[in-house]
């Protein structure tokens, strides 16, 4: 709830203030929080309820793997997966909880991939509303620094859930031939 109330009342206020009340720096942050708040609502919902079964399994199913393959490597994501490693999950902890070298673990792994992905998707979708109702407000710098994030934090994260699917129908169906 906090969270929500947050995105509401900032939004509220950018509506309120003109935009030359705020310094570039200043909107930088205000962009950065308001995009951390929306999709800190879903991970919060996330880890609470199993969100991914609000869309249905034909969503997550793969249809073009060569598509996403293709925009895994166009978009850069080897290296947005790096900075991940690097960062949060190169911890031994927060690998293991996700994927623990079993069968079970490998299901756990698909679990919590669609689990990111819906939580990722929803949060774009709620930050690209907010950036129309910005964008009415004439609010276009923070509507840029808003987009710029949104694709960072939750397109990139959609194509990389997607991309680890992918490898591991390929080492499943390896598996069974």
């Amino acid at each position: 709830m906090f969270l929500i109330y947050r995105t509401i009342e900032l939004i509220r206020y950018l509506i309120s203030n003109k935009l030359n009340d705020f310094s570039i720096l200043e909107m930088v942050i205000i962009s950065f929080l308001l995009t951390l708040f929306i999709t800190g609502i879903f991970a919060f919902i996330g880890f609470a309820y199993p969100t991914n079964r609000l869309l249905t399994e034909p969503y997550y199913k793969i249809k073009n793997p060569k598509l996403h393959e293709y925009l895994y490597k166009v978009l850069g994501l080897k290296y947005f997966r790096t900075i991940l490693l690097i960062t949060f999950w190169g911890k031994k902890n927060n690998r293991k909880k996700y994927f623990n070298g079993t069968k079970k673990g490998l299901n756990n792994f698909i679990y919590q991939t669609k689990q990111s992905e819906f939580g990722h998707l929803g949060a774009f979708f709620l930050i690209l509303i907010c950036s129309i109702i910005l964008l009415l407000n004439q609010l276009y710098f923070i509507v840029l620094i808003m987009t710029i994030l949104n694709i960072i934090g939750n397109v990139y994260p959609i194509i990389l859930q997607r991309f680890h699917r992918i490898r591991i129908e390929k080492i499943t169906n390896y598996n069974t031939v």
